[in-house]
Parts: structure tokens; sequence; C-alpha cells
């Protein structure tokens, strides 16, 4: 069963005095890329996230955000009092020297000066990373499920197509008797202005004929065709990342449609093979998303 490279998946949690929101999405790309925002905290275990990522989802564009809420009164900032210590003795000497008054207006002006305010960086918890590296892999888990269901949407809608390019292919036989008498025609009219007195030089038109109708036969590629369609979905029955394969197989599918509306030579035939690129078209655009 096929997979679409189009995923969402999201977790909210609690642990100690945060609140956790995972997000993981992901859209159709040629190769794996992968894009994650991370507080501080956590930058070091990027690689592990990544590693986590790319053994899971294998393909597309991927966007992984984790975001933290504080819910206790715990702050990674804080006043550094030795710094707003000497400011205030110094502004309250220099003001004492000018004979101004020691008012309560200096705090507020202390306050803005230079590095009063010190950042503390947290240590990261080993245990309570582990609860969220848990939560992760829950995530991606449901971002390959939405995946699976999106991919037996695509599955039936390639299917679907398929089975309309095999139908339209058994409908092109009807007309090939009609084509060669058609040809056969042509070609005898043809003799017949270039002969002379009359008379017609019939191994030259048997050697026409013949030329003109393996030139024209499409019986191979008929054959080519109906067997690229079997494998195609053979291969979608197939477990794993199968998309880029059903990609291949479609170009070939392409390749003999073309060829046989080239040597069509026949209307109705011709108009069958712009119906069957047609189904091939939006094959293609489908398996765009395919994983």
């Amino acid at each position: 069963m096929i997979k679409s490279m189009t995923g969402y998946g999201k977790a909210e949690f609690e642990t100690g005095n945060k609140k956790i929101t995972l997000e993981l999405k992901s859209l159709n790309s040629k190769q794996l890329d992968i894009n994650s925002r991370l507080p501080m905290l956590y930058r070091e275990k990027d690689l592990v996230i990544r590693k986590e990522i790319s053994e899971k989802l294998i393909r597309g564009k991927v966007d992984f955000s984790l975001y933290i809420e504080n819910l206790g009164t715990e702050s990674n900032s804080a006043i550094n009092e030795s710094i707003v210590t000497a400011y205030f003795n110094q502004l309250s000497n220099i003001q004492a020297n000018l004979g101004l008054p020691v008012t309560e207006q200096i705090m507020q002006n202390v306050m803005r000066l230079p590095d009063t305010v010190k950042t503390v960086y947290e240590e990261l918890n080993e245990q309570e990373w582990e609860s969220i590296f848990d939560k992760i892999k829950s995530v991606i888990q449901s971002l390959d499920q939405f995946r699976t269901q999106e991919g037996q949407a695509l599955d039936r809608d390639i299917r679907s197509n398929i089975a309309d390019i095999q139908q339209l292919l058994k409908q092109v036989e009807p007309f090939e008797s009609t084509r060669i008498e058609n040809v056969k025609s042509r070609i005898l009219d043809g003799l017949n202005e270039i002969s002379i007195n009359g008379n017609m030089d019939k191994n030259r038109f048997e050697q026409e004929l013949i030329y003109y109708l393996e030139k024209l036969d499409i019986n191979e590629e008929k054959v080519r065709l109906t067997n690229h369609c079997d494998y195609f979905m053979e291969t979608m029955d197939n477990p794993g990342d199968v998309g880029k394969k059903l990609g291949f197989i479609a170009q070939e599918i392409g390749r003999e449609i073309n060829t046989i509306g080239s040597k069509a030579n026949e209307s109705n035939i011709q108009r069958l093979v712009v119906q069957m690129k047609d189904a091939l078209e939006r094959i293609k655009e489908q398996l765009l998303n395919v994983l």
C-alpha cells in the first residue's frame, strides 16, 4: 500500500512546571529535507531528533517544532545584584558630590543600565528529555498514520486512472483493421496515379504495403504498455517507499502511449491516445506526493 508524503502530527503535554507542544508536518519533496525549531535548552538533541525522523519518514519536506510554556514562577532571567549595587553606589556618590538629593528615581535609572539583568541558563534534565522524546516518537507515528490514510485516497485514484488506460487500450483494437484498410487504399491510389498505361507493378505495391504495415504496426507497443501497467499495479502493492519507482514506470507508460499515437495514422486511435495521456498526467500529478 502506498503512502502520501503529506502528513501532520501534534502533541501537547505537561512535564514538571512546563507545558510542551510538539508539532510535525510534512509535504512532498524529492528527498528528505528536515527543518527543526527548538528552544536553546534542547538544541543539543537536534541530531537525535533528526535521526529519528529520517528513519521513520524516509522522504519529504519535514518541519518539526518544539514549544515550551513555563507554568511556574521561575524565570531564566535574574537581577545581577553586584552590578546593580555597584551602579547604585556610584550614582549616589555622584549625586552627593553634586549636592543633589538621593531619591528612589536612582533605582529606575540603574535598571536601565547594561548587565543589570542576567540570563540563567537551565541545564537539560535527562529524565525530562526521555519523556519528551517518547512523545516525539508518538508524534512521528501519528504523522505516519496520517500518511497512510492519505495514501489510501491516492491509491484509489491512481488505480482508477491505470484502469482507464488499460480500458482505452482495449478500445484501440477494433480500429486497427480499419486503419490497415485505409493505408492499403491510400497506397493503391498512389500507385494508380503513377502507373504507366494503366499497368501497376504489383510487386512494388506489395513491397510498399509491407513496408508501411511494418512501420505502422503497434502490436509491440500495445504489449509493452499492457506489461508496464501490470508492473505498475504490482509495484503499488509492494511495501516501503515506491514513489520514485512508480514514477519511472509511468515514464515508460508515457513512451509507449506516445509511440502508439505517432504510429496511429487513424483519428479514432489518436483520440483514444489523447484520453490515455490525460489519465497518465493525472497519475503523474498524484505520484509527486507518493512516498
